[in-house]
């Protein structure tokens, strides 16, 4: 079979569809936020709302892999990844053992014997590629407006944890079975190893498994999957400041290993129920802020630091789906609370590939609680070049370049249970339903690009990455370490009072000459400057645990069971791990009360002369 060609036409249809800017649209109404439009499925190129990273009984999750597929398309997702734990886990996707004889007269497994809780364990490149697979192909059949993909939760040697995906061109889960084998830090079996790789000039199976200079060389596996033409990868970082364990050279190092398939992270978490919007205050940064990890909520904080050097490194949320909190669970079901709305070709033969595509090329925002449901975010010449997110407008220096911001704040309700006002806002005066919240502002964010930084053997210092901004100030940190971009501010707020508001619509323009290269991006939530507990005086988010402690812990059960609207069981599905409890209601509502978006960046390059075609020897991809 010929190998699957690689596509090339995703920046002309994004240049068709600019030409024809009335066609970008995204999924929302006007009557209830989080459903589809009645022209969804009109327009070739969309926004499409999607999700990374969810789990289920193959793994550590607490329901059946249909109910959560089910749960997938529910609340309006047009895509998603299966993206579970690799290792070895002791039960299917319904949750029976693989050692039980009732449902398997034939033990399935394969491989070194290992057991957990008194029954044997599957490893997951089985799993994945006998079990799974098969699976998600269901998937595809029953929801087939839908795109399901192939993924897996890496554990990643020398650090933690990263959502991979991979599109195999030959409809099977061979190459990721592959991957998982090799390069998981949590899969100790060595019964393949010795076999002949699918990747050809590879050395046979083998672990390579332990340190970070491991998890380098699988990045490259599957930058060479992809240059190979045998299908196409995503490796994007997951809940990046939990552990400790990633410093920005990591991802220097592995956008510069695939920059194909290394583009990006996660950087607002799953696990929004969990106490903690997250992960604990013990994170690097201190937790999260305004449900986002410090790396991205910072203002001239590491992902800036990236965008900084002209990196296409992306920024993406994750429901991280594990169990809801109606039992007792840290989560939102997948698209219930976080969405990741990506440019995508709907007209496109092949889905899967439209949406690796899409995620590539950052056209992208993330949103939480439905806050908005349509952006659109272009930088124009006064000559009509214009690009989306993701993309780069080259301008003379001093050339006029307009923004251009269109948003959609969704009328009705989200999906917020609770029928009460929001306990935040309620500190300033300000009646505002939890479940309608309203965009309060938009924030224009700008940084300088000054090029790559060259990579360095030396070590970066280990410590929070707050202590380093001062430690910075003072010592030597090489260049390759630093996390900051001292040049990136908010040059312009935008609120809605005095904009052309209707039916939820809301646009505004902003002109700047660049005299240096340069990004933009956007951030907007509900919550005005000043809120205590959530924002600063320059409407930064504060973290979390302090609305937290002050405000949500203090709220009383029996008012939040008041507040609930309909019965608990109404949220409940039967195929539940866990009983049903009421003791997350304060942990959703402070998720609800405090809600952002963010969109990817957009780069300027300033050019000598008249030539905007002309290359520049630094761009947004370094050569291998």
């Amino acid at each position: 079979m010929p190998l699957h060609a690689k596509p090339a036409a995703l920046s002309l249809c994004i240049a068709i569809l600019i030409a024809m800017s009335s066609n970008i649209t995204a999924s929302g109404d006007d009557d209830h936020k989080g459903k589809k439009s009645p022209q969804h499925a009109e327009k070739a190129m969309q926004y499409l709302p999607g999700d990374f990273h969810q789990h289920t009984y193959y793994t550590d999750g607490s329901y059946v892999f249909a109910d959560v597929m089910e749960k997938n398309n529910e609340f309006g997702l047009d895509w998603w990844a299966n993206s579970e734990h690799g290792g070895e886990r002791n039960r299917d996707g319904e949750g029976h053992y693989w050692d039980d004889p009732t449902y398997y007269p034939v033990n399935p497994i394969l491989g070194d014997v290992e057991y957990s809780g008194g029954h044997q364990e599957m490893w997951r490149w089985q799993s994945l590629r006998d079990f799974v697979y098969p699976d998600i192909n269901d998937a595809r059949a029953l929801y087939d407006d839908n795109t399901v993909i192939s993924g897996l939760e890496w554990n990643v040697p020398g650090h933690e944890h990263c959502s991979t995906a991979i599109y195999q061109y030959l409809d099977e889960a061979t190459l990721i079975s592959e991957f998982e084998y090799r390069y998981d830090g949590s899969d100790d079996d060595t019964s393949r190893t010795g076999e002949t790789s699918l990747l050809p000039g590879y050395e046979p199976l083998a672990k390579t498994n332990e340190t970070a200079g491991d998890a380098i060389a699988a990045v490259v596996f599957m930058q060479d999957l992809y240059d190979f033409g045998l299908g196409d990868a995503w490796v994007v970082p997951a809940h990046i400041e939990r552990a400790n364990s990633y410093t920005i050279a990591d991802f220097r190092n592995w956008n510069n290993a695939g920059p194909d398939v290394a583009f990006g992270y996660e950087g607002a978490p799953g696990h929004q129920t969990s106490g903690t919007r997250g992960f604990g205050y013990g994170a690097d940064g201190g937790g999260t802020y305004g449900g986002s990890g410090y790396y991205s909520a910072k203002v001239g904080g590491l992902w800036d630091a990236l965008l900084g050097e002209g990196r296409n490194w992306w920024n993406f949320a994750s429901s991280d789906y594990h169990n809801h909190w109606t039992t007792g669970g840290s989560d939102f079901w997948p698209g219930e609370y976080q969405k990741n709305y990506t440019l995508i070709n709907t007209k496109a033969r092949d889905n899967p590939q439209a949406i690796f595509d899409g995620v590539r090329s950052g056209a992208s925002w993330h949103v939480e609680g439905d806050l908005i449901d349509e952006l659109e975010f272009t930088a124009q010449t006064e000559d009509e070049a214009v690009v989306v997110m993701g993309q780069t407008l080259k301008v003379k220096k001093g050339e006029k370049v307009t923004l251009k911001i269109k948003v959609h704040d969704p009328l009705g309700t989200n999906n917020c249970p609770l029928g009460m006002d929001n306990p935040s806002l309620a500190q300033i005066s300000i009646p505002q339903p939890l479940n309608m919240p309203v965009l309060d502002h938009i924030d224009l964010i700008a940084g300088d690009v000054t090029g790559y930084v060259e990579p360095t053997d030396e070590e970066c210092p280990d410590m929070d990455t707050r202590d380093l901004e001062e430690y910075a100030e003072e010592n030597y940190v090489p260049a390759y370490c630093i996390e900051t971009n001292d040049s990136t501010k908010v040059v312009k707020t935008f609120a809605p009072n005095g904009s052309a508001k209707k039916h939820g619509y809301m646009t505004f323009t902003y002109e700047i000459e660049p005299e240096n290269d340069m990004y933009v991006r956007l951030r907007g939530t509900n919550l005005p400057a000043g809120v205590p507990y959530e924002t600063d005086d320059g409407g930064n988010p504060l973290a979390d645990e302090l609305a937290s402690g002050a405000i949500y812990d203090q709220l009383h059960s029996s008012d939040l069971q008041a507040a609930l609207i309909g019965d608990l069981q109404d949220y409940v599905l039967d195929s539940k791990l866990g009983s049903e409890t009421y003791s997350k209601l304060d942990e959703v509502a402070e998720a609800y009360a405090d809600l952002w978006f963010y969109s990817n960046p957009i780069f300027i390059d300033v050019i000598d002369g008249k030539d905007k075609d002309r290359k520049k020897d630094r761009h947004h991809k370094m050569d291998k």
